[in-house]
Protein backbone atom coordinates (compact mmCIF):
# COMPACT_ATOMS: atom_id res chain seq x y z
CA UNK A 1 0.00 0.00 0.00
CA UNK A 2 1.31 3.31 -0.77
CA UNK A 3 0.24 6.72 1.48
CA UNK A 4 0.06 9.71 0.39
CA UNK A 5 0.34 12.93 2.05
CA UNK A 6 -1.85 15.43 0.76
CA UNK A 7 -2.45 19.62 1.97
CA UNK A 8 -5.15 19.77 -0.61
CA UNK A 9 -8.26 17.83 -1.04
CA UNK A 10 -7.80 18.50 -4.72
CA UNK A 11 -5.06 15.95 -5.32
CA UNK A 12 -7.15 12.83 -4.38
CA UNK A 13 -9.19 12.12 -7.36
CA UNK A 14 -6.24 13.00 -9.54
CA UNK A 15 -4.09 10.28 -8.09
CA UNK A 16 -6.84 7.91 -7.99
CA UNK A 17 -7.44 8.45 -11.73
CA UNK A 18 -3.43 8.32 -12.17
CA UNK A 19 -3.46 5.18 -10.22
CA UNK A 20 -6.01 3.64 -12.53
CA UNK A 21 -4.34 4.50 -15.28
CA UNK A 22 -1.06 3.63 -15.21
CA UNK A 23 -0.85 1.44 -11.51
CA UNK A 24 -4.47 -0.82 -11.06
CA UNK A 25 -3.97 -3.06 -8.37
CA UNK A 26 -2.02 -0.36 -6.08
CA UNK A 27 -3.71 0.39 -3.28
CA UNK A 28 -3.65 4.16 -2.14
CA UNK A 29 -4.27 5.85 1.01
CA UNK A 30 -4.73 9.39 1.45
CA UNK A 31 -3.74 11.63 4.46
CA UNK A 32 -5.35 15.38 4.11
CA UNK A 33 -4.09 17.51 6.09
CA UNK A 34 -4.86 21.21 4.96
CA UNK A 35 -3.83 23.34 8.01
CA UNK A 36 0.31 21.78 7.37
CA UNK A 37 0.48 23.83 4.25
CA UNK A 38 -0.81 27.04 6.51
CA UNK A 39 0.89 26.77 8.92
CA UNK A 40 4.25 26.28 7.11
CA UNK A 41 3.42 29.16 5.05
CA UNK A 42 2.97 31.30 8.18
CA UNK A 43 6.04 30.11 10.28
CA UNK A 44 8.15 27.98 7.72
CA UNK A 45 8.14 24.01 6.89
CA UNK A 46 10.13 22.99 9.79
CA UNK A 47 7.33 24.77 12.70
CA UNK A 48 4.55 21.55 10.81
CA UNK A 49 7.83 18.68 11.53
CA UNK A 50 6.22 17.31 14.18
CA UNK A 51 2.65 16.94 12.56
CA UNK A 52 4.35 15.76 9.57
CA UNK A 53 6.09 12.80 11.49
CA UNK A 54 2.84 12.09 13.50
CA UNK A 55 1.45 11.31 9.38
CA UNK A 56 3.95 9.29 8.62
CA UNK A 57 4.15 6.98 11.29
CA UNK A 58 0.45 6.86 11.58
CA UNK A 59 0.83 5.46 7.83
CA UNK A 60 3.53 2.95 8.81
CA UNK A 61 2.05 1.29 11.60
CA UNK A 62 -1.66 1.26 8.91
CA UNK A 63 0.59 -0.52 6.50
CA UNK A 64 1.93 1.55 4.04
CA UNK A 65 4.93 -0.04 2.23
CA UNK A 66 6.55 3.80 0.81
CA UNK A 67 4.78 7.05 1.99
CA UNK A 68 4.78 10.30 -1.07
CA UNK A 69 4.65 13.33 -0.16
CA UNK A 70 2.62 15.73 -2.56
CA UNK A 71 2.89 18.99 -0.94
CA UNK A 72 6.26 20.90 -2.24
CA UNK A 73 6.17 23.20 0.47
CA UNK A 74 6.51 20.23 3.26
CA UNK A 75 8.75 17.60 0.46
CA UNK A 76 12.15 18.31 2.22
CA UNK A 77 10.70 18.28 5.71
CA UNK A 78 8.75 15.14 4.91
CA UNK A 79 12.39 13.38 3.80
CA UNK A 80 13.72 14.94 6.57
CA UNK A 81 11.48 13.44 9.69
CA UNK A 82 11.72 10.27 7.74
CA UNK A 83 15.71 9.94 8.05
CA UNK A 84 15.44 11.47 11.94
CA UNK A 85 12.29 9.26 12.59
CA UNK A 86 13.73 5.89 11.11
CA UNK A 87 10.62 5.25 9.28
CA UNK A 88 11.55 1.88 7.93
CA UNK A 89 9.98 2.88 4.85
CA UNK A 90 10.95 4.67 1.89
CA UNK A 91 9.27 8.49 2.21
CA UNK A 92 9.45 10.25 -1.40
CA UNK A 93 8.60 13.20 -2.19
CA UNK A 94 6.62 13.70 -5.46
CA UNK A 95 8.41 16.34 -6.78
CA UNK A 96 12.46 14.63 -7.76
CA UNK A 97 11.35 12.36 -10.34
CA UNK A 98 10.68 15.90 -12.24
CA UNK A 99 13.12 17.60 -10.87
CA UNK A 100 15.35 15.07 -12.01
CA UNK A 101 14.06 15.14 -15.60
CA UNK A 102 14.15 19.03 -15.67
CA UNK A 103 18.41 18.61 -14.94
CA UNK A 104 18.51 16.15 -17.78
CA UNK A 105 16.65 18.67 -20.21
CA UNK A 106 19.45 20.96 -19.94
CA UNK A 107 21.21 23.90 -17.55
CA UNK A 108 18.96 26.47 -17.92
CA UNK A 109 15.45 25.72 -15.77
CA UNK A 110 12.63 28.00 -15.07
CA UNK A 111 10.76 26.51 -11.39
CA UNK A 112 6.86 28.21 -12.22
CA UNK A 113 4.71 28.31 -8.75
CA UNK A 114 1.73 29.79 -7.62
CA UNK A 115 2.99 29.94 -3.93
CA UNK A 116 5.91 31.90 -2.91
CA UNK A 117 7.16 29.04 0.04
CA UNK A 118 7.50 26.54 -2.72
CA UNK A 119 9.64 28.61 -4.87
CA UNK A 120 12.84 27.84 -2.55
CA UNK A 121 12.35 24.57 -1.92
CA UNK A 122 11.38 23.52 -5.44
CA UNK A 123 14.93 25.15 -6.64
CA UNK A 124 17.03 23.23 -4.49
CA UNK A 125 15.53 20.39 -5.05
CA UNK A 126 16.58 21.15 -8.94
CA UNK A 127 20.31 22.24 -7.77
CA UNK A 128 20.68 19.07 -5.44
CA UNK A 129 19.60 16.66 -8.67
CA UNK A 130 21.76 18.42 -10.86
CA UNK A 131 24.78 17.83 -8.11
CA UNK A 132 23.72 14.45 -7.77
CA UNK A 133 23.95 13.72 -11.95
CA UNK A 134 27.21 16.18 -11.54
CA UNK A 135 25.32 18.93 -14.06
CA UNK A 136 25.44 22.40 -13.98
CA UNK A 137 22.33 24.09 -14.10
CA UNK A 138 21.13 27.62 -13.41
CA UNK A 139 17.40 27.91 -11.75
CA UNK A 140 15.34 31.17 -12.65
CA UNK A 141 11.94 31.35 -10.51
CA UNK A 142 8.37 32.54 -11.34
CA UNK A 143 5.55 33.29 -9.10
CA UNK A 144 2.49 33.24 -10.82
CA UNK A 145 0.62 36.57 -9.35
CA UNK A 146 -2.96 35.66 -8.57
CA UNK A 147 -3.11 32.19 -9.17
CA UNK A 148 -2.90 30.91 -6.15
CA UNK A 149 -6.41 33.14 -5.15
CA UNK A 150 -7.88 31.63 -7.74
CA UNK A 151 -7.04 28.07 -6.37
CA UNK A 152 -8.79 29.07 -2.88
CA UNK A 153 -11.43 30.45 -4.32
CA UNK A 154 -12.10 26.58 -6.19
CA UNK A 155 -11.89 28.41 -9.51
CA UNK A 156 -9.20 25.53 -11.07
CA UNK A 157 -9.84 26.26 -14.68
CA UNK A 158 -8.88 30.07 -14.21
CA UNK A 159 -6.05 29.00 -11.51
CA UNK A 160 -4.23 26.40 -14.67
CA UNK A 161 -4.71 28.85 -17.31
CA UNK A 162 -2.83 31.65 -15.28
CA UNK A 163 0.03 29.29 -14.64
CA UNK A 164 -0.47 28.28 -18.26
CA UNK A 165 -0.17 32.01 -19.85
CA UNK A 166 3.20 32.36 -17.49
CA UNK A 167 4.58 29.11 -18.62
CA UNK A 168 3.98 30.57 -22.51
CA UNK A 169 6.01 33.56 -21.29
CA UNK A 170 8.66 31.28 -21.30
CA UNK A 171 10.43 30.92 -24.16
CA UNK A 172 13.88 28.37 -25.37
CA UNK A 173 16.45 31.30 -25.39
CA UNK A 174 15.41 31.35 -21.59
CA UNK A 175 15.27 27.39 -20.64
CA UNK A 176 15.49 24.33 -21.49
CA UNK A 177 13.21 23.17 -19.08
CA UNK A 178 10.14 24.64 -16.94
CA UNK A 179 8.93 23.08 -13.99
CA UNK A 180 5.72 23.20 -12.50
CA UNK A 181 6.10 23.34 -8.81
CA UNK A 182 3.14 22.44 -7.61
CA UNK A 183 1.14 19.21 -7.88
CA UNK A 184 -2.39 21.06 -8.68
CA UNK A 185 -0.60 22.78 -11.72
CA UNK A 186 -0.31 19.69 -13.69
CA UNK A 187 -3.42 20.11 -16.29
CA UNK A 188 -1.44 23.36 -16.98
CA UNK A 189 1.04 21.34 -18.83
CA UNK A 190 -1.65 20.53 -21.47
CA UNK A 191 -2.44 24.21 -22.27
CA UNK A 192 0.51 25.39 -22.60
CA UNK A 193 1.65 26.54 -26.24
CA UNK A 194 6.00 27.17 -24.89
CA UNK A 195 8.30 25.23 -27.28
CA UNK A 196 9.83 25.11 -24.01
CA UNK A 197 9.45 21.36 -22.53
CA UNK A 198 6.58 21.92 -19.17
CA UNK A 199 7.01 19.32 -16.15
CA UNK A 200 4.96 18.41 -13.78
CA UNK A 201 5.14 15.71 -10.97
CA UNK A 202 1.69 14.03 -10.20
CA UNK A 203 2.73 10.93 -12.97
CA UNK A 204 6.40 10.69 -12.31
CA UNK A 205 5.87 10.92 -8.67
CA UNK A 206 3.47 8.63 -8.45
CA UNK A 207 5.17 5.86 -10.61
CA UNK A 208 8.51 6.40 -8.01
CA UNK A 209 6.47 5.97 -4.93
CA UNK A 210 4.59 2.57 -6.83
CA UNK A 211 8.02 1.10 -7.32
CA UNK A 212 9.35 2.11 -3.65
CA UNK A 213 5.67 0.59 -1.78
CA UNK A 214 6.00 -2.93 -4.18
CA UNK A 215 9.64 -3.35 -3.52
CA UNK A 216 9.10 -3.14 0.32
Amino acid sequence: MLALLHTSPVHVPVFDALRDQAHPGLELRHFVDEDLLTRARAQGPDAVADDVRAVLTRAVAEGAGAVLCTCSTLGAVAETVARSAAAGVAVLRVDRPMAAAAVAAGPRVVVLAALESTLGPTAELVAEEAARAGRPVAVRTLLVDGAWDRFEAGDTDGYVRLVAAAADTVTATDADAIVLAQASMAPAQHLTTTPVPVLSSPAPGLAAGAEAARGH
